[in-house]
């Protein structure tokens, strides 16, 4: 079996790196790279070094809340049919410069999405609003291109689908060199959804319920994002993402594909295996 083999060819792990290592974990991986166990050793360890020294699951929602001010991504209040969490995303709505902090909100939300999957679910969905969008606002190539490496490499087959609603003409230029960085995998995941295009809009509603779908994705509900509202759920959700990685120095039994471990010292050092 494919992950007993990644497992022993990982080698031992402790601490953090050990919970993330499930064997929901790994198949993951595996499915990521085809189930080819060399292939997926190599992207584990990738995100294994990653991990240790982005430490995605300590950022705190108050290190990147000024990124969540116009609610540009967001987790929404509703999940699509099969229970999976969903991000908003609203590129239009950017109100910062830095790349890395824009980066490190993206992660965190990411995080927070797979925190709260439901216990039979190990994906999210996400919805892409073009309100607003303009080449003169939209994010960089660069950014887009630093979003897809860090779900592609380092969250392998937890993006289920992404619906890009309506787009406007001009995004069709930025959609050309962007593809280029999506594997063949992702590109399948990714829909475009426009309102005069019948299937397009029925393939999302098999995902959504039209009474939950905001009307800004051709749904039934009002979009409403308040900040201090949302801010007081990531302030909740911090704690429960602490008692998790086990800040207090015990992991709980999680329930959203990470493995169990009595204690959490500092994230295995992988520094020898990086290239």
């Amino acid at each position: 079996m494919q992950i007993n083999e990644l497992k022993a060819a990982i080698g031992p792990l402790s601490g953090r790196s050990l919970q993330y290592c499930s064997d929901a974990c790994l198949k993951r991986y595996l499915e990521a790279r085809n189930w080819n166990v060399d292939k997926s050793k190599k992207m584990l360890e990738e995100t294994l070094i990653w991990r240790s020294t982005y430490k995605p699951e300590e950022i705190k929602w108050g290190e990147v809340a000024i990124e969540g001010e116009t609610g540009k991504v967001y987790r929404a209040s509703f999940h699509d049919r099969d229970g999976r969490t969903v991000l908003i995303l609203r590129p239009g709505m950017q109100n910062t410069k830095s790349l890395d902090n824009q980066m490190r909100h993206l992660v965190y939300l990411i995080e927070n999405a797979i925190l709260n999957l439901p216990e039979d679910q190990e994906q999210m969905s996400w919805l892409i609003d073009f309100t607003g969008w303009s080449l003169s606002n939209s994010p960089p190539i660069k950014s887009a291109r630093e979003t897809i490496n860090i779900l592609q490499n380092h969250y392998p087959e937890r993006l289920a689908v992404a619906f890009l609603y309506n787009p406007p003409r001009i995004f069709e230029a930025f959609w050309k060199v962007v593809k280029y960085f999506l594997d063949a995998k992702t590109f399948e995941k990714v829909k475009f959804v426009y309102p005069k295009n019948k299937d397009s809009v029925e393939l999302m509603r098999s995902y959504f319920d039209e009474e939950n779908l905001p009307t800004e994705f051709g749904g039934k509900a009002m979009l409403n994002y308040d900040h201090e509202e949302f801010t007081r759920q990531m302030t909740r959700d911090d704690a429960k993402s602490a008692a998790l990685w086990g800040s207090d120095n015990k992991l709980q039994h999680p329930s959203n594909g990470y493995a169990r471990a009595e204690v959490a010292p500092e994230p295995l050092c992988l520094a020898p295996l990086a290239s």
